[in-house]
């Protein structure tokens, strides 16, 4: 009786959910493997499950995942293999083995973390797996040849102990914390992890009250009025969304999927395996993620590098207007008043051209922002922060 009265909660928990398009599910999954690094010491352990939604559908928590069978990459911080270098300099590249996309495509070398698990593709091509799932934390270096216009793919998955719930165990007292993300990533032809990057979730957990997640019209699962301290513990819900089986591929069109948000590194890690490189292998790069750094679990993003866009292409937002093409100087209005607002001009590689800070703007006024005279005609890309969040746009310079 008393489990036909859990099914039949949920089923009415649905139904008064009706605006979102993924699979419910509530409570503890099944554990499949307990561990998945068992001869590494950890603070975690790294389980797998599975767990059945109120739609019949099996998944796989806290997600599918190819460790177990994938290349793994190479460490550049790695306690579980004793590599710990304290900079840059006396990391070993040298035996950093090169995945050929292209034969006669460039070398191109990168710089990961995540928190906590990650999975790279370059056009489609599954490059490699990161080495550790979940804790200690490390950094992966990576090296590939391809050609441009190439599309880099990334796997995120937000580890969990308790399958299903989407938390781990701090400690005796804290035994449903909610974990949170975090990616970062560096590549010597200048692309970085920044808001031009795609990012969409298919996991949110633990959620205590599933109204609170709402599908928004760009494409965003936003989690924004939910709690991100819930004291559900283990009748918290789970939504899950269906990964589209070729997400990774270089034609798959990600122009429905919204951008990046940024974080600070200190919202993210202040282990070695960041900090002993922030200023080297990521001093040009920023933390990514989907909107909820904590209840966004599986996040997939994207970044097409070298591509171009057709000018008929280009959109306007209905909170900025963003005269388009230009010259020597870029013009912004905005419909509402504009305080402490900063903007980025990066390149389509992701490199950073230039940066305006500390702006203000009454509503309806026109900022006017002048450029470097050495920009080359082209493709470039604008990141206007906001205390309302960010805004990203498309710009061609005659």
């Amino acid at each position: 009786m008393k489990r036909k009265f859990f099914i039949l909660s949920l089923f009415i928990c649905q139904l008064s959910f009706g605006q979102t398009s993924g699979s419910v599910t509530q409570g503890l999954g099944t554990t499949t493997t307990a561990n998945l690094m068992p001869t590494c010491t950890s603070n975690h352990v790294t389980p797998i499950g599975s767990i059945k939604s109120i739609d019949n559908k099996t998944w796989i928590v806290p997600a599918e995942n190819n460790f177990l069978t994938a290349t793994k990459l190479s460490d550049l911080h790695n306690t579980c293999n004793n590599v710990t270098p304290s900079s840059l300099s006396n990391a070993n590249l040298s035996a950093v083995p090169t995945t050929v996309i292209e034969e006669q495509g460039e070398l191109i070398t990168g710089y990961i973390f995540a928190d906590n698990y990650f999975e790279l593709y370059i056009n489609g091509v599954l490059v490699g797996v990161d080495a550790i799932p979940f804790t200690p934390f490390n950094s992966s270096v990576v090296k590939f040849k391809v050609s441009k216009p190439y599309t880099i793919a990334v796997k995120l998955v937000d580890w969990e102990e308790n399958v299903g719930l989407g938390s781990e165990i701090q400690s005796a007292s804290s035994l449903y914390h909610p974990g949170d993300g975090g990616f970062i990533a560096q590549f010597s032809d200048g692309t970085v992890t920044d808001a031009t990057w795609k990012a969409q979730t298919f996991y949110i957990a633990p959620i205590q009250d599933l109204n609170t997640v709402k599908e928004l019209s760009d494409g965003t699962h936003s989690t924004t009025t939910a709690t991100t301290t819930p004291t559900c513990n283990a009748d918290c819900y789970g939504i899950h969304y269906d990964i589209p089986t070729d997400w990774y591929g270089k034609d798959y069109s990600d122009s429905d999927w919204p951008n990046a948000y940024l974080y600070k590194a200190a919202q993210v890690t202040n282990q070695a395996a960041y900090t002993n490189f922030a200023s080297t292998a990521w001093d040009k790069a920023s933390f990514i993620w989907s909107s909820n750094l904590i209840l966004d679990n599986v996040v997939l993003v994207r970044k097409t590098v070298g591509k171009t866009t057709a000018i008929n292409e280009l959109k306007e937002s209905n909170l900025f207007k963003v005269n388009n093409p230009f010259e020597n100087e870029i013009q912004i209005t905005a419909n509402q008043n504009l305080g402490n607002a900063s903007i980025a001009l990066t390149d389509i590689t992701g490199k950073e051209m230039q940066q305006w800070n500390n702006l203000e703007a009454q509503a309806n006024q026109t900022l006017t922002l002048q450029t470097k005279n050495e920009l080359n005609s082209g493709l470039y890309f604008i990141t206007i922060k906001t205390s309302n969040g960010y805004f990203n746009y498309k710009l061609l310079k005659k």
